[in-house]
């Protein structure tokens, strides 16, 4: 495969993730709306792929944060597109976490900066108001 095509699907990925409201919990039918796969997916890669535990709440809803959905992400790239089994997704998984540890990574320190920068804003145009009420 080449290197350019490895950048594109990371691109992908990382544009899937800076595209997601600011959140800390997402749902089962949220998750599976940005992956576009059916939520009975989801959960059977739980059963599948011992990396991937969301939380779950009282109620044993369960509760994905970012880190869940970038792997999903890799899993679904790895099965989908690349045609992994499940074994063999498994086994990937296991071998990119030993050997390839920013293979994990999808860059997002990005999405949350914005966040943060988001934040600022809101709270500057306050300042703003504040000062242009005291005229």
């Amino acid at each position: 495969m080449k290197k350019n095509e490895a950048d594109e699907r990371r691109e992908g990925e990382s544009s899937v993730l800076a595209n997601l409201p600011t959140k800390v919990y997402y749902s089962i039918r949220e998750v599976a709306e940005i992956l576009e796969v059916k939520a009975y997916i989801l959960r059977f890669w739980e059963g599948e792929f011992p990396q991937l535990h969301p939380k779950t709440s009282k109620g044993g809803r369960r509760q994905y944060q970012l880190d869940d959905i970038k792997l999903l992400l890799l899993i679904k790239r790895l099965l989908y597109r690349e045609g992994y089994t499940i074994a063999g997704a498994r086994a990937r998984l296991r071998e990119i976490r030993l050997h390839e540890p920013n293979q994990m990574d999808i860059p997002f320190d990005e999405w949350r900066k914005k966040a943060g920068l988001g934040q600022m804003i809101l709270e500057l145009k306050q300042v703003i108001d504040c000062l242009g009420g005291a005229k």
